[in-house]
């Protein structure tokens, strides 16, 4: 820093509208301390796109050089140091745009040069961003030289309304801002911390950013570049830059927007650890390149918070602070059409290339679903693109499925029933029965599917679904017979369910009989839950995660009144109460182990049953 010279010197007190402002900004006008750092770089910005805009249009005629913003950390003398070559100020503009809060120098730049291109540009609208510097700061120096020449300025102020303006030797064109930074703020004093902050908020600023002496910044980020241009591996290096530590996301799609709204991003489509895997939502937004925040709520819509990437919007409305964003039209307009795009892209990719789009599909359903459910226009757009995998290894739409099973699904009140499964490995046995009636079981897997399920049967009125293991599922039924009747016996079903409730009735409260023949007489019972039952508890769940109820508590043992041993119980019975006892025990406990529901006291016992009949077989 130049020497002051000894000339004349002026103080005065600085033109405000509230009473001792600046101790009120560095309590609540900005979120965070950090900010300083964007504002002032940002500011610096300002001034160079300002003299990049006048030497364009002829106004400028001096070699503008490199264009830059250098920020040096003096821990020795406990300063920060912002200094840019751009427009600087004379000693007038200082008075105008410093002293007189009220007024913004970018506003009025972009007012005077409305109809001139790229006046627009200015971030420096938002107003008050110089004015973070008091958060950190116990007195604040300006050093500046405007580029219209004549003499720098020197102006001082320790925080209050007074301030000192004096001349200054400063040769080159430009702005320093020295901060002479507060005991309690001397983190800012460490040169890894002020890196971390500038990568945050200005990697992607168009001018040369500093620190030190070393470059921090891309000032040509992707999303500015046309999609044509860009290749898939420059997609994602850019993806593995801004989420280091990230598998290679699925998709992506690039944004270019010039009207109604400038717009311009990539949004990427990230693989997903774990069901609604929250930590991958992060979009970060900018407004001319300089960050704003990764919680864009109000411009991304909630099913689409698990995408990760990059949106710059220019016109962005922001309060002062840039750190909210304000709900307006303008920003719900922007939040449509980036709906409209993600639904775009996939309707795209179904149809240009559906084996890759069956690729991702279990990494992208859950919010696409949520998605369906949430936005009426994004459910319109994607509704016949939603695919299901099915017991025959392939997947279908909903349409495709319906086409295909047709007439082979019993009707239910003039309705299609679809069978689906929720665990397949759980549910095997029942879905090996459908697929022996060529019968085609749609797979529900996710959390959310449980509501999904009832919402397609809102918007669909002519199909319901029902689970496999469901106690009114036609196709474990055989033909209606009033009775088995043995001819030695002359035993009936409800003498075979007397004799399973007397032996079970201490096993478990919730448990219910049913006999009834099975198409599969290989079968000696099966576990089947009420459909509506099963639902409700499953919502509830949802909701309580943290509950210790075993929501499937209640339950219905299907016995197989078409099967050899059933048939034979009440006959072995009188030749052996063990016996019958041990058989009854394993149907029940055979049912609950195809269910994986076998545990606890129930499978110590099996084990131990078992065992005494492998030493009784061996004796033999």
């Amino acid at each position: 820093m130049s020497e002051d010279l000894n000339v004349k010197e002026e103080k005065g007190d600085i033109s405000i509208h509230t009473e001792n402002i600046l101790p009120i900004i560095k309590k609540w006008l900005y979120s965070d301390r950090e900010i300083f750092i964007r504002e002032l770089i940002s500011n610096g910005v300002d001034a160079l796109t300002k003299l990049r805009h006048l030497s364009v249009m002829g106004d400028y005629k001096g070699d503008t050089g490199e264009l830059s913003v250098e920020v040096t950390i003096d821990s020795e003398n406990k300063r920060i140091i912002f200094k840019d070559n751009g427009i600087g100020m004379t000693a007038d503009e200082i008075k105008k745009y410093i002293n007189q809060i009220a007024f913004s120098g970018a506003e009025e730049f972009i007012k005077s040069h409305k109809d001139e291109a790229g006046a627009s540009e200015i971030i420096g609208h938002f107003g008050l961003g110089f004015y973070s510097a008091f958060m950190v700061s116990t007195k604040v120096e300006i050093i500046t030289r405007s580029y219209t020449g004549g003499s720098a300025s020197h102006w001082i102020n320790d925080g209050g309304t007074e301030f000192i303006l004096r001349e200054h030797s400063k040769e080159d064109r430009g702005t320093e801002v020295i901060l002479n930074v507060a005991d309690d703020s001397k983190e800012f004093l460490d040169v890894a911390k002020v890196r971390e902050v500038i990568e945050k908020y200005c990697s992607f600023l168009p001018f040369t950013i500093k620190l030190n002496g070393s470059v921090i910044n891309d000032k040509q980020p992707l999303w500015l570049k046309s999609a044509k241009d860009v290749k898939e591996e420059d997609y994602k290096e850019f993806y593995s830059k801004i989420f280091p530590f990230e598998s290679e996301p699925l998709f992506w799609i690039h944004l270019d927007v010039e009207v109604p709204f400038r717009l311009k991003g990539i949004l990427y489509f990230p693989k997903l650890r774990h069901e609604l895997d929250s930590s991958k939502g992060r979009i970060k937004l900018y407004c001319n390149q300089v960050f704003v925040t990764d919680n864009s709520k109000e411009i991304i819509p909630e099913f689409l918070t698990l995408l990760q990437g990059t949106l710059d919007i220019p016109d962005l409305p922001l309060n002062v602070s840039r750190s909210y964003l304000q709900n307006d039209p303008y920003v719900r307009k922007i939040s449509e059409h980036i709906t409209k795009k993600v639904s775009d892209k996939l309707n795209e990719i179904f149809k240009m290339d559906r084996p890759r789009y069956e690729q991702f599909w279990e990494d992208i359903n859950i919010f696409v679903k949520f998605g369906m459910m949430n936005n009426e226009k994004f459910f319109e757009k994607v509704k016949d693109v939603i695919i299901f995998k099915t017991s025959d290894n392939i997947y279908r739409t909903l349409e495709e499925y319906k086409t295909k099973n047709n007439g082979v699904n019993k009707e239910e009140n003039g309705k299609q029933v679809i069978l689906y499964s929720s665990d397949p490995e759980k549910q095997a046995a029942i879905i090996n029965i459908a697929k022996n009636h060529n019968i085609e079981v749609v797979y529900f897997t996710t959390m959310i599917d449980v509501h999904f399920i009832q919402f397609l049967e809102m918007k669909d009125s002519n199909v319901t679904f029902m689970r496999v293991d469901s106690d009114n599922n036609h196709i474990l039924k055989g033909e209606e017979e009033k009775g088995i009747v043995d001819e030695n016996n002359k035993t009936s079903n409800d003498k075979i369910k007397e004799l399973f409730e007397k032996i079970l009735k201490d096993e478990n409260k919730g448990l219910n009989i049913k006999v009834g023949p099975l198409k599969d007489p290989g079968i000696s019972g099966m576990i089947v839950y009420s459909e509506h039952m099963r639902r409700f508890k499953e919502m509830n769940m949802a909701y309580n995660r943290n509950s210790d109820e075993d929501i499937f508590n209640e339950h219905t043992l299907m016995v197989n009144s078409a099967n050899s041993t059933v048939k034979r119980l009440i006959e072995l019975n009188g030749a052996g109460a063990d016996k019958v006892n041990d058989i009854i025990h394993n149907i029940y406990d055979l049912a609950l182990l195809s269910q994986n529901n076998l545990k606890g006291d129930r499978l110590i016992k099996y084990i131990a049953r078992n065992e005494s009949l492998i030493g009784k077989y061996a004796e033999v």
